[in-house]
Order: C-alpha cells, then sequence, then structure tokens
C-alpha cells in the first residue's frame, strides 16, 4: 500500500535547509541500496524519524524531474509490512519535518509504501531474514564477466551476501559472497503464489 503527499512550491535551494545552512548527512555504510543517488541526503533525516515511530526504514529514493518530483519512502513494522495507519503516521511526520527543513526546490509529492511481495534487499539483515528465498541481484561491476545473479539467499557472513547460483561448469550450485558495496541492487523473486495472493487482495480492495 502506498500513501502519497503533495507539497506545493518552495523556494529554498535543495542543497540547503530553511536557515541557510548546508543539506549534508554522514550515510551509514550500505546507504547506497537504502538511500540511492539524490536520496542520499535525506537518509539522516528520514531514518530517525521512521525508526522513531517504531519502524524500519528500507529505501529512500527520488523520482520525476524538477517541479513534479517524488520522494518515496518504503517502510516496514515488525509483521514485515505496513497498515494504512502507519504509512499514514510516517507521512505525518515527515512531511512535518521537511515542511520546517525545506531541502528540496519546487513543488513535489511524498510517498510512503510498505514494500510488497517483490521486496527490496537493503541491509545485512534482510540477507540473513530472507536466507532460503530466491533473489534477484544486480553489480556495480561485473564479476567473472557477469553482473546479473539469480538464486537462493544464504544468509550474510564476513560483510557478505551471500547467494547458491547454478554456474556453468558446475554439477551442484555454488554459494557466492558479495561485498554490500559492490552491490547495485537486490530484491526478492515473488513467489508465484504469493504474489497470485497478493493482486487478488488488491483486486478485492
Amino acid at each position: 500500500m502506498t500513501i502519497m503527499r503533495m507539497h506545493e512550491e518552495m523556494n529554498e535551494p535543495d542543497n540547503e535547509r530553511a536557515d541557510g545552512s548546508a543539506w549534508q548527512s554522514d550515510a551509514p555504510t550500505g546507504a547506497h541500496l537504502i538511500a540511492p543517488g539524490p536520496a542520499r541526503p535525506f537518509l539522516a533525516l528520514v531514518q530517525p524519524l521512521v525508526e522513531g515511530l517504531g519502524f524500519q526504514l528500507l529505501r529512500i529514493r527520488i523520482s520525476g524531474d524538477e517541479g513534479k518530483m517524488a520522494l518515496q519512502i518504503m517502510a516496514e513494522n515488525k509483521a514485515f509490512g505496513l497498515t494504512i495507519d502507519e504509512c499514514e503516521a510516517i507521512s505525518h511526520a515527515v512531511s512535518d519535518v521537511l515542511d520546517v527543513e525545506n531541502p528540496i526546490a519546487g513543488a513535489y509529492a511524498l510517498e510512503v509504501s510498505s514494500p510488497g511481495v517483490a521486496r527490496p534487499l537493503t541491509r545485512p539483515v534482510d540477507f540473513e531474514r530472507w536466507a532460503g528465498h530466491e533473489a534477484k541481484l544486480g553489480l556495480k561491476t561485473a564479476f567473472d564477466g557477469q553482473r546479473r545473479f539469480r538464486g537462493t539467499l544464504d544468509g550474510f557472513m564476513d560483510g557478505e551476501a551471500r547467494l547458491q547460483v547454478v554456474l556453468d561448469g558446475y554439477e551442484a550450485p555454488q554459494i557466492l559472497g558479495f561485498a554490500i558495496a559492490d552491490i547495485a541492487e537486490a530484491r526478492l523473486v515473488p513467489d508465484e503464489a504469493e504474489l497470485k495472493a497478493s493482486l487478488k487482495a488488491a483486486k478485492g480492495k
């Protein structure tokens, strides 16, 4: 589910706070997966707000062009989803702070959503929690001539996300380890039965 909130145009430049100070953040390791590209400066602002409400932040994204931008926040509760009321709570908390800090120039939309069946894997705990599930993983640079892998998650060990994959020349699946810093994107492959149930539930709503 997704909660959207529209904001009117603001005149502050997007690299300054409302009080004129620089907009900066000390991003943690793996921040490129949680807040890729232009969303990175928002991590230090959004993550404490989301966690302060008792939820976990999965990902922040910025999409669209100037004047039609969207700040997309994906989070989860202890049951790995979000209710409409929880989406609203996060939306209100973030919206109130953004109105004060004013980090985005121009009109924009704030979207808060739960992860869904093809959830992104952005933190070491995600690779541990969903071990045994099928996943797709893309690398920043090719490994042995290959940048995209699909296989079964095998947890997280020694600073690496582990994926059991079928490789040419090997009779049995092999376990490959990928450093978080080398991963460009990773997400679960939806289970067909789970996907059908999700689509049925959405249709019913």
